[in-house]
Parts: C-alpha cells; sequence; structure tokens
C-alpha cells in the first residue's frame, strides 16, 4: 500500500485515526533516513515538490531532476554509491583547467548527453565554456533542457540528435529503468525495451555547417563511440580536441568491433590514451580480457602537451 492508498483508506473509514498516523509515519521515517544518510553521499540537498523530485549535489551544486523510473541517472548513483565517477570527473576537470590556462577551451561537446550531468558539470567549472550537448531519444532530450533550465545553464545548447557515421533517422532502444543505456542496438533485452525513431548526424556535418571547433569532447553512447569518431574523423583532425570516452568490450561487440579500433584510430592521429589512476594519467596501449576500465582520455602528443606534462607521472 503507498501513501495515495493509506490516505485514501483512512478518508473512507477502513482504518482509525491512531492506526493511520502510526502507518504514515513509517513512510515519514525515509525523510529522517534520508537526511541522516545524505553526509555520506556527493548530494547536498532533496528537493521534493508538486510532482518533482530534484537532487543537488554537494561538490559543484549541479541541480537535477529525478526521474521515478530510472535506476541508474547521476543522483540516483550518488545516492547508492556515494559520488558519481569521481576520480575520472576530477582528473578531467584537472586537464580541462590545464587547457584553459593554455587558452585552449573554447567549445566543448558532450555526446551522448542523457540528463546532462557532464554537460552541467562543465558549465559548473568553465562558465565562459560553449558546451554543445547531444541527445537523441525525445523522453531524455525533454528531462536534459529541464536540467539545463534548472541550472541556468545558457552556455549549454542542447541538440535533439545524436552524433554517428551516418545522418539520417534510426532506431534505438530505450528502456525506461535505464535511460543511459538507450542505444542504436537492443543493449539489454528487456521486456520493457521500446524502439524510437531518433535522428543522427556526422560531428563532420555538424562542425562545417556550425563552424564549431570542439577543444574538449565527452563521447558515451553505449557501444557506438568508433561510429561517432569515425563521422568525426576531419573534425577531430583538424581541431585536436581532448576527448573523455566510455570504452567498453561488451557494448562495442554488439556493433561489430573491439574498442582496440578506437585507440588505433586516435594513435593514428598522433593522441595517446590513458586512463584515470590516483588523480593521475596512465598509459594506456591494449584492452583485453583483464581490462577492468571503463573510462578513457585521449590526449594529443603536441597540442596536450602542457596537461601531459602536468597530469603523468
Amino acid at each position: 500500500m503507498n501513501l495515495a492508498e493509506l490516505h485514501s483508506r483512512f478518508q473512507q473509514g477502513g482504518i482509525s485515526k491512531p492506526e493511520y498516523i502510526a502507518a504514515m509515519h513509517q513512510f515519514h521515517a525515509f525523510l529522517y533516513a534520508y537526511a541522516d544518510y545524505l553526509s555520506s553521499t556527493d548530494i547536498a540537498r532533496i528537493e521534493i515538490t508538486d510532482g518533482r523530485v530534484v537532487m543537488e549535489t554537494r561538490s559543484h551544486g549541479i541541480r537535477m531532476v529525478c526521474d521515478a523510473k530510472d535506476h541508474r541517472i547521476a543522483p540516483i548513483e550518488i545516492l547508492n554509491f556515494g559520488a558519481y565517477e569521481p576520480a575520472e570527473s576530477r582528473l578531467l576537470l584537472g586537464i580541462l583547467r590545464t587547457l584553459e590556462d593554455q587558452g585552449g577551451m573554447g567549445t566543448a561537446f558532450d555526446v551522448g548527453a542523457n540528463y546532462g550531468y557532464y554537460s552541467l558539470l562543465l558549465h559548473k567549472n568553465f562558465p565562459a565554456l560553449g558546451i554543445q550537448a547531444f541527445e537523441p531519444l525525445p523522453p531524455t532530450f525533454a528531462r536534459l533542457t529541464e536540467n539545463l533550465d534548472l541550472n541556468g545553464a545558457a552556455s549549454v545548447r542542447a541538440n535533439p540528435f545524436g552524433l554517428s557515421d551516418n545522418d539520417g533517422e534510426f532506431p534505438f532502444y530505450f528502456y525506461p529503468e535505464g535511460s543511459g543505456n538507450a542505444s542504436a542496438v537492443d543493449l539489454s533485452g528487456l521486456p520493457s525495451v521500446q524502439q524510437l525513431a531518433c535522428r543522427v548526424r556526422r560531428m563532420d556535418d555538424f562542425t562545417a555547417a556550425s563552424g564549431l571547433s570542439p577543444d574538449f569532447i565527452k563521447c558515451d553512447v553505449e557501444g557506438a563511440e568508433l561510429m561517432v569518431f569515425m563521422g568525426g574523423r576531419a573534425t577531430l583532425e583538424r581541431c585536436r580536441p581532448a576527448v573523455f570516452t566510455e570504452m567498453l568490450r561488451k557494448w562495442s561487440a554488439k556493433f561489430d568491433y573491439h574498442p582496440n579500433e578506437i585507440i588505433t584510430l586516435f594513435q593514428g592521429m598522433g593522441y595517446g590514451c590513458f586512463t584515470a589512476k590516483e588523480g593521475r594519467l596512465r598509459p594506456f596501449s591494449t584492452m583485453d580480457d583483464t581490462t577492468i576500465e571503463t573510462n578513457f582520455f585521449f590526449l594529443h602528443d603536441q597540442k596536450h602537451r602542457a596537461a601531459l606534462e602536468a597530469w603523468s607521472d
């Protein structure tokens, strides 16, 4: 029985007032439990208003609307595990501050923006940075724009399409319990999966039309990362942005390639591949069955020399 059902039962005379108060207190007790629990997490505040729950992070003041069905959005991950990709985030911000000091931070691309956590992380830490967020799933895009408005993130432009190696409308697979796992292939096989028609464009076409030159790219598209980079190869070669990307063997296999193909692609453009270890960059050459890392940095040997010297052992 939920809150509304319990309240209705009392109004209809199905439960006495003392019983009702005691039963309601069991629900209300969770409010105090969260108040005690929050100090062990990066969530500083939970706001409950009519029909909406908003959580605010302690470290960067990022405010995000939570979806009642989604198990894996950033605020819920923080509640569950204390923080959201903390090692990678700290190193990423350090690298980008070094690039900013070198005059190399004007435009960032957030490819696979989801609800906007990384776009908002960049906005909070680099207010002058122009951020392009790409999110092709209509329901997720709606939540993204809601979160951008909630944070007054005028520097972030939300684009209702994804980036890939083709231009057009293609089926994407989405399930409400895990919006972050939406992909151009069905990764979960869950019965709740919905198929949605979504627009994608090539990065090279987008940069040519917009005149934008990215200095940083974050890419997390659930296995289709190689397609994003192949569709943006001319942009990568011309702009030589710093890149932070997810690479998972289990997801890339769904697209019939191995993450090492991404490493080879970037090596051919003068980049090194790195993981985060104890706040520093650790060189990474080849992914195999023993690899446990999922997030990787690609920095150009020449353009990002200052960041490599500052953040490598």
